[in-house]
């Protein structure tokens, strides 16, 4: 035999095969937890409480304003009212102040005439005393006598007692038997008035009839 014949002759070599790869199983989806029926009716009966707790709340604060608020309306109307009668009462106090200065003019001008037995001089201190009143009035309190003899008559102004007829266009007053007196732009009392109006002239004989 040959030499080339004593060699062995070369083994095939097997291809080596891999085990497949294992795949990762992959886990199943989970559903998150669904709340129970008793669960849903717990959480709106506290959702529910809460509410009312809420509106409870609501409520006494309104009750609250409310009850303030109609307690300042009373406390108004009470005070409005003592105000009221303190201006009825006392809303001639400084008037009255002022007379009393002129009531102690009175007395002081009595005693001075008693003491020198002159009453002439009584009649003089009260015609001072009464321009000394007719001047505070109209200064201090704008009270102001207004002339009506010979003015034309003014139903507004003045009271006829007496009408007689005469050779005038228009009413005039003839007389004043008591003056009138304006507060501000108002006619505090009308002056009482004698009137002429326009007519003819009575007679002798109609006066007499």
């Amino acid at each position: 035999m040959s030499k080339h014949s004593k060699e062995s002759k070369p083994q095939a070599v097997e291809p080596r095969v891999h085990p497949p790869e294992a795949v990762p199983e992959t886990a199943p989806e989970t559903q998150p937890p669904q709340p129970s029926i008793d669960d849903t009716l717990l959480a709106e009966l506290s959702t529910a409480r809460e509410e009312n707790l809420k509106l409870k709340a609501e409520v006494e604060d309104l009750n609250e304003k409310y009850l303030r608020k109609l307690a300042d309306e009373v406390n108004f109307r009470k005070r409005m009212l003592r105000e009221k009668e303190d201006a009825q009462k006392y809303g001639v106090s400084s008037l009255l102040s002022d007379l009393i200065s002129i009531l102690d003019d009175f007395d002081r001008g009595i005693a001075s005439a008693e003491a020198a037995k002159n009453y002439e001089q009584v009649h003089e201190g009260v015609i001072m005393i009464r321009k000394q009143l007719s001047q505070m009035l109209e200064n201090k309190y704008s009270l102001k006598r207004f002339e009506s003899r010979g003015t034309p008559f003014d139903p507004n102004r003045h009271e006829a007692l007496f009408a007689e007829p005469g050779d005038v266009e228009e009413a005039v007053v003839l007389e004043e038997y008591l003056p009138g007196y304006a507060l501000h732009d108002r006619i505090l009392r009308s002056a009482k008035v004698r009137v002429r109006i326009p007519g003819p002239k009575a007679t002798l004989s109609s006066e007499q009839n």
